[in-house]
């Protein structure tokens, strides 16, 4: 049984109704705001909304769009033409990727950002350490680089680097497109990495990006140098190339490059000794002359071929090439910047005086860039290695035993401050302390001329309370051995209960004798008595201000007067020192100039000061010119030109010096025993050292002070 449906009118047709919104629900729930009757749609996608504003936007571009797009195979060709595109189908593919590559380059522009800290290595410079007389001396640091400003840097020789480099640099955008695509093709095998870039884009691998050869860095280095081409002038780009580009021999920047090539400035440099230069940019492995007879023969025709490059590009005159035929040859490397033994000790006081006379820290000293000139006189420190090196030998010859603990350390100080030589050690890399700075041994009776000044300077009071009454070099005391010490209340005892009294050298007796010829002779009893009547704080006092320092003064007991003290050889000899100066001393320093990257630091240097009067420092001078004639009668010293100087002995034998002056320098030279594996306690010389006036410490003494 079938249920037969009328048919439907001719004129009506079915349809399909969809329910309308908000039909099944009741009418409390349709009131509602926000009710289901008002559900949203769901939100579209990014890439739609995208598709929906650009297809509005390129609906009027529709017919034209419609006629690019290719139907294959094409309608009306017969065979292979059938899938060739018509010109209207390329011409639009092509302009399709150039404009996708367009945006791509536009968005990659927009989202590059030039880094905002240089690489480390690219920052990071040498310090440099000069002689007295301006050459060089030492060098530290891991990179041997120094900035130098782009206007000290002569045209000639940045055209040189321009012609070789990169010639239109001033008019390019930072970029070479052609260079860029060899030098992605370069990639794949192995070639020149820096013949495809700009002299920016070089820059920027120099400071920015690593060194290493993939697409990606690629690109991010066309994209910086873009962006910082538009950002920084020409002349910086060009300035911070010059100073980061590796030149082989270790060095980086084009004054360290001069220098280890010709031993000169950038400054100074020729045009054809700066075309050599520029050829070591290609590779300085290839093109270093001194490398090899191949490199020789490339580096001569690569530097001909960029004195004529300048010519071309109107930087250099017929003429002025015409005159540069003999290839400059550059000098054999040498060591002249390296540290090691005695340079280690004169780079180390340098450069803590540096880095407290100039207030740098000692991270921005260590970032490098600085240039030191010292005041160490290069023939004196010579003279006084050679004098300590061949007093180690005799000692080590004659007790080899002793020898092994043994130490030498010697300074020479001119009167107006400058340390002219010291000698530290044998070397400073096994023996990391500096024996000429070093406050160890006491300085026994080379240390009585501070208090025969103060003496002279200040007078001496008998009574407690009483006033001060002069000094002469014509008072007399008593010169006997083993004087008792009094004071205005009587004896001095110690705090053992002990009576203090003074001894002589091999405890000899004097007798009545005048300060003068005491120092003239050494005497040691009468210096502790003076100084007891001076006043020790006076003293003490006497012997800062003509510059030992108050560390090394110690107790201010009756042994000071005879040399309890334990001041450096440095310190000594600046003490003497003061005395030539007619009694004006000036801090021993050992910095004359600092620089930064050619720039002139500011240093507080020290100025002189009054120790004691002019008449007090002459008599000093007076007493130890006699005490040198006496103990050298036949040195030529003593007849040729004054010279004042004695030697000093110790309680105990512990150390033996020799200080003096002579044209205004004053060496101190101290000898002296110390078994560094077992203590610091010093001991005794036992002979090694030989007499006071007339062993190793005056041997050393007059070689350095060239006096026979």
């Amino acid at each position: 049984m079938q249920l037969k449906l009328p048919p439907a009118p001719a004129d009506e047709t079915m349809q399909l109704r969809l329910p309308e919104p908000g039909m099944f629900e009741s009418p409390q729930e349709q009131s509602k705001p926000g009710g289901r009757g008002r559900r949203k749609a769901p939100r579209p996608s990014v890439l739609a909304r995208f598709t929906a504003v650009a297809g509005s936007r390129l609906a009027p571009f529709a017919p034209f769009a419609s006629r690019l797009r290719p139907e294959y195979p094409r309608p009306g060709r017969t065979d292979w033409r059938r899938w060739v595109p018509s010109w209207r189908q390329s011409l639009g593919a092509v302009g399709l990727a150039v404009g996708a590559s367009g945006m791509l380059l536009t968005a990659a522009y927009a989202a590059t950002d030039i880094p905002d800290d240089l690489n480390t290595f690219a920052t990071q410079q040498d310090n440099v350490y000069f002689w007295s007389d301006g050459t060089p001396m030492a060098r530290t640091g891991w990179v041997r680089r120094q900035a130098m400003p782009l206007k000290d840097v002569p045209e000639d020789v940045r055209w040189a680097v321009l012609a070789a480099e990169n010639a239109s640099f001033y008019s390019d955008p930072g970029i070479s497109v052609s260079g860029i695509t060899r030098a992605l093709v370069r990639t794949v095998g192995e070639g020149d990495t820096q013949g495809g870039s700009t002299i920016t884009q070089q820059y920027v691998k120099n400071v920015y990006l690593s060194q290493d050869r993939s697409l990606g860095r690629k690109f991010d280095e066309a994209m910086i140098a873009l962006k910082l081409d538009n950002k920084m002038s020409k002349d910086k780009i060009l300035e911070g190339y010059l100073n980061t580009s590796w030149f082989g021999r270790g060095t980086y920047g084009i004054q360290r490059a001069s220098q280890a090539y010709y031993g000169k400035d950038v400054s100074d440099l020729n045009v054809s000794e700066a075309a050599v230069l520029a050829s070591l940019l290609k590779g300085a492995g290839l093109y270093d002359p001194s490398l090899g007879k191949a490199n020789h023969e490339r580096t001569v025709e690569r530097w001909e071929w960029i004195l004529d490059r300048m010519v071309d590009i109107g930087k250099l005159s017929k003429a002025e090439r015409a005159t540069y035929t003999k290839f400059p040859e550059p000098i054999q490397q040498s060591n002249q910047y390296d540290t090691g033994k005695q340079s280690d000790y004169l780079v180390r006081l340098a450069s803590q005086y540096a880095k407290k006379a100039a207030n740098v820290t000692d991270q921005e000293f260590d970032r490098g860039g600085y240039q030191i000139y010292t005041t160490f006189d290069k023939d004196r420190q010579t003279e006084l290695t050679d004098a300590v090196t061949k007093a180690r030998k005799d000692v080590r010859k004659d007790d080899p035993k002793k020898a092994k603990s043994a130490h030498f350390g010697a300074s020479s100080v001119d009167a107006d401050g400058r340390i002219l030589a010291v000698y530290g050690g044998p070397d400073h890399r096994k023996q990391g302390f500096n024996e000429s700075n070093a406050t160890t041994v006491p300085s026994g009776s080379a240390f009585l001329p501070f208090v025969y000044a103060a003496g002279l300077e200040h007078g001496v009071v008998k009574e407690r309370g009483g006033e001060a009454t002069p000094v002469t070099p014509a008072t007399v005391y008593d010169g006997n051995d083993a004087v008792p010490v009094t004071t205005p209340e009587g004896p001095y005892w110690d705090r053992d209960g002990d009576q203090v009294s003074a001894h002589n050298d091999g405890k000899k007796s004097w007798g009545p004798i005048t300060l003068h010829d005491a120092l003239a002779g050494s005497v040691n009893t009468p210096f502790m008595q003076l100084g007891m009547d001076t006043g020790l704080g006076r003293v003490r006092a006497t012997a800062e201000a003509a510059g030992l320092l108050s560390s090394s003064l110690g107790a201010q007991v009756p042994a000071l007067s005879v040399g309890s003290a334990t001041p450096s050889a440095i310190r000594m000899a600046s003490g003497y020192s003061t005395f030539a100066a007619q009694g004006r001393h000036t801090e021993p320093y050992s910095v004359r100039k600092v620089t930064h990257n050619g720039s002139k630091v500011a240093l507080n240097n020290p100025k002189p000061k009054r120790a004691v009067g002019a008449e007090v420092a002459a008599e000093v001078t007076s007493a130890l010119t006699d005490a040198y004639r006496a103990d050298h009668p036949t040195s030529p010293g003593a007849a040729s030109f004054e010279v004042a100087a004695k030697g000093g002995t110790t309680q105990n034998d512990k150390a033996a010096w020799y200080v003096g002056t002579a044209k205004d320098v004053s060496t101190a030279v101290v000898v002296y025993r110390i078994d560094l594996a077992k203590s610091l306690e010093p001991l005794r010389l036992d002979g090694i050292a030989g007499t006071p006036n007339a062993g190793i410490p005056y041997d050393i003494w007059s070689s350095a002070m060239s006096i026979g």
